[in-house]
């Protein structure tokens, strides 16, 4: 996994044993993210994105400005977990999913726009590259991450 992280943009690239097809269903149905998102369960609508605890209390909140399955999904991230974070700007996040030789993936996320966003930067500098071993682990054996 590649990892750059800036102030304003973190930016992180996996390989996984999956199609676009089974990535794009991965990171927008509640049913999948549950399993390596902090058990969080991501609501994705062509007009928004939506993750919620398994209480139903809202944890991130954004508009999705691109929504094009299977290859690119982006949306606002605000954070809601946290009343700093809640209160700073809403940052963007990027997904792109292009099709590899021998049936891999390349999945790139980009979070960007944490100029306004401090707090959620340092947030999400430890969290994605947790949140993408998962996914690829979840992918790729069935079974999600201990813990």
């Amino acid at each position: 996994m590649t990892t750059m992280t800036a102030q304003a943009t973190q930016m992180y690239q996996v390989f996984i044993k999956a199609t676009p097809e089974q990535i794009w269903d991965a990171i927008t149905k509640p049913e999948f993210t549950e399993k390596y998102f902090y058990g969080s369960r991501a609501k994705v609508t062509r007009e928004s994105y939506l993750s919620v605890d398994g209480e139903g209390h809202d944890l991130v909140k954004g508009t999705v400005f691109e929504h094009d399955p299977p290859t690119r999904l982006v949306h606002g991230w605000r954070a809601l977990y946290d009343p700093e974070t809640a209160a700073e700007d809403e940052s963007r996040v990027t997904w792109e999913i292009e099709a590899q030789d021998g049936g891999y993936s390349k999945l790139t996320v980009v979070h960007d726009r944490l100029e306004g966003a401090p707090k959620t930067a340092t947030s999400v500098a430890g969290g994605w590259p947790y949140v993408l071993s998962g996914l690829k682990t979840l992918l790729e054996t069935g079974a999600p991450l201990a813990g």
